[in-house]
């Protein structure tokens, strides 16, 4: 029995001080052995080499997600627009773009399924319920709408046997989880795995272990929990910041959770005034993450 399901309290610790306003999305990059992720509202792209080297890099707009890519490169999220980089972070044109027709929308978080399909989700940034939508994008044909109807499109994940999707909508205060069709990315029936208190937090970015654990980070809440399929809290994270944003795991052997956290000056009541908002922290669970695998397209 690991650690993480005989319920037992960690406590993550800061490994980077590096202020991120809203920093989300990390995940890691097997090719490159390093973690990257984003700070949303600086619009940068940052990284931390396993010699803990950091490196940033500023483009224009908001840039929400970044997801590495097979072959090299990544796919970043930057407003409604999907766009192609290299290595260095040399931007190479764009993949596709959606909600042209919606200038108060912006992509969120986004993940690759097992097969290596990107799911990108939108968020409405004046709450406009209803507005947003998860879309699936394997490089060929334009993104498709998978779930519509989405506020705050927020954690993506898959279990282990790839037969579940779990999905964020944050302002549902759930986590749900859709019967998932690995050879098409067809989804089935949602349920709900748990209803989150308020009280808790905000719902926000998600992690699946090899065990089939979710890694739920909770907004304005100050932790990481883990949640079995059935929808039970078997750990907790203790972070000493009031804002996580997403977890990811990584390292050689995915056994190191990383945790980003965001100062998020707007609105008011979610600005974390701790020295350490905004930083990346990290901690052992004691399980090890499943793989996330490179955008294929």
């Amino acid at each position: 029995m690991t650690a993480a399901s005989e319920g037992i309290r960690f406590e993550a610790e800061s490994i980077l001080e590096c202020a991120n306003e809203l920093g989300e999305g990390p995940v890691w990059d097997a090719a490159r052995e390093l973690l990257i992720w984003v700070d949303i509202f600086a619009g940068t792209v940052e990284s931390l080499d396993r010699d803990g080297r950091h490196d940033r890099r500023r483009y224009e707009g908001q840039v929400a997600a970044i997801a590495p890519r097979r072959g090299g490169g990544a796919v970043i999220a930057v407003e409604r627009r999907l766009l192609a980089i290299d290595d260095d972070g040399t931007l190479l044109g764009e993949l596709a773009a959606v909600e042209e027709d919606l200038p108060d929308n912006r992509f969120n978080d986004c993940r690759c399924d097992p097969q290596g399909r990107l799911w990108a989700g939108t968020l409405s940034r004046i709450r406009n319920e209803g507005d947003g939508c998860l879309y699936m994008f394997d490089g060929e044909r334009p993104p498709r709408p998978m779930v519509t109807g989405t506020t705050i499109s927020n954690g993506i994940g898959w279990d282990p046997g790839g037969g579940w999707m779990y999905f964020v909508d944050s302002l549902t205060q759930r986590l749900d989880a859709y019967e998932f069709d690995p050879a098409d990315g067809s989804l089935g029936e949602r349920r709900t795995v748990a209803e989150i208190d308020p009280e808790r937090g905000l719902p926000d970015g998600l992690a699946v272990d090899a065990e089939g654990g979710v890694w739920l980070a909770m907004f304005g809440g100050g932790t990481v929990d883990r949640f079995s399929p059935e929808g039970e809290v078997e750990a907790v994270i203790e972070l000493p910041v009031a804002n996580p944003t997403c977890p990811a795991f990584g390292g050689p052997s995915l056994e190191t959770l990383y945790v980003t956290s965001s100062i998020h000056r707007e609105p008011p009541e979610y600005f974390d005034p701790s020295p350490l908002g905004g930083a990346l922290f990290a901690c052992e669970p004691g399980v090890a993450g499943a793989p996330v695998p490179p955008f294929a397209g």
